[in-house]
C-alpha cells in the first residue's frame, strides 16, 4: 500500500451548484455528500452534466452560484490521456510535482517509480506515449495524477477512448485504488463495473441528480421513473 498520497477521510459536499454555459442551464441546483475513502460513480445521458460537476470540483469551470466542499487537492485523469509525447512515461511523472509543487526531482523519482510498478508499467519507465497502448496511456496518466499526491482522484469518462480489453486494465488500477482508500469519484457510462465496483452511484439529468445511492438499491430498486428508463435504455 502506497503511503505517500493522503487519505481524506471528509465526504465531498455539494450544495446548490449551479452552472450555465450561455442561455444554457447545465447544472441548476446540484445538492451531493459523496463518501470519503469510496468510489463514487456519476452516470447519466451525454450532456446531463456529469463532466461539467467533476470539472467545477477541479476548478476547470467556475460555477455560477452554489458552494463545495472539496478537502485537499484533486487530481483530474480526463477522457484523452493528455500525456507530454515528447516525454518518456518516467518523465511525464516527475513533470507535474517538480512545476507545481516544487519537489526536487530526486526526492520525487522513487515515488514517481513506485506508482508506475503499482498500474503494472515497472518496465515502461523509459517508453514514449507513442510506444505504449491506450490503456498503458491512461494508466500512465493515472499515475501521473497520485504523483501530485491527491485526497480526491476524479475521472472523466478515462475509458471511453478504450476497447473493452484495455479499459479493463484502467478499471482494474480504481479497484485497487478503492481498496486502498482514496476517495474517487468516476464518470462512465461503464455500468457494470458500477454496479459491481461502485460504493455509490448517482444518477444525473438535465444537471440535476434524479436519484443516488447505493448500487444495490440503485439498479436493484431504483424508485424514479427516470432513472429506470435510463438503466432500461442502457441494458
Amino acid at each position: 500500500m502506497l503511503s505517500f498520497y493522503p487519505m481524506s477521510t471528509q465526504p465531498i459536499l455539494i450544495h446548490q451548484l449551479h452552472k450555465r454555459f450561455g442561455s444554457r442551464p447545465v447544472l441548476q441546483g446540484i445538492d451531493l455528500s459523496l463518501p470519503a475513502g469510496r468510489l463514487s460513480v456519476l452516470v447519466g445521458r451525454s450532456g446531463s452534466g456529469k463532466s461539467t460537476l467533476l470539472h467545477c470540483l477541479n476548478g476547470l469551470e467556475k460555477p455560477d452560484s452554489g458552494r463545495f466542499s472539496l478537502h485537499g487537492r484533486p487530481g483530474l485523469v480526463f477522457q484523452q490521456f493528455n500525456l507530454f509525447p515528447h516525454l518518456n512515461v518516467l518523465e511525464n511523472l516527475l513533470l507535474a510535482p517538480r512545476v507545481a509543487q516544487q519537489r526536487r526531482g530526486d526526492d520525487v523519482r522513487p515515488e514517481a517509480v513506485s506508482l508506475l510498478k503499482k498500474v503494472g508499467l515497472g518496465g515502461h519507465l523509459d517508453h514514449f506515449p507513442s510506444q505504449l497502448s491506450g490503456g498503458q496511456q491512461q494508466r500512465a496518466a493515472i499515475a501521473r495524477a497520485l504523483a501530485c499526491q491527491p485526497d480526491v482522484l476524479l475521472y472523466d469518462e478515462p475509458t471511453s477512448a478504450l476497447d473493452p480489453h484495455l479499459a479493463k486494465e484502467v478499471l482494474k488500477v480504481m479497484v485497487q485504488l478503492r481498496k486502498e482508500g482514496l476517495t474517487q469519484v468516476l464518470v462512465t457510462h461503464e455500468l457494470d463495473f458500477a454496479k459491481k465496483y461502485a460504493d455509490h452511484v448517482v444518477f444525473l439529468e438535465d444537471g440535476v441528480v434524479v436519484e443516488q445511492g447505493p448500487p444495490q438499491a440503485f439498479f436493484g430498486r431504483p424508485k424514479d421513473a427516470r432513472t429506470r428508463r435510463f438503466l432500461k435504455a442502457a441494458a
